[in-house]
């Protein structure tokens, strides 16, 4: 199974702010995609998975 590129963006809180983020992942489809981006925020930040919000998940074309 190839991987694609995906751009997954949405919000996180950090004390009392949400604050937004965009990270471009390489995973086989959306839903390995958002769970990759819920492990990469969490270890980064130590955020558990309830402070992590995915808005969106687009295919990046062109590569």
């Amino acid at each position: 199974m190839e991987n694609k590129t995906f751009e997954v963006k949405g919000i996180f809180k950090i004390r009392d702010e949400w604050l937004p983020y965009a990270k471009v992942i390489d995973a086989p489809n959306e839903a390995q995609a958002q769970e990759r981006t819920f492990t990469l925020m969490g270890s980064k930040h130590r955020l558990k998975r309830r402070y992590i919000k995915v808005q969106a998940v687009n295919v990046i074309d062109g590569e």
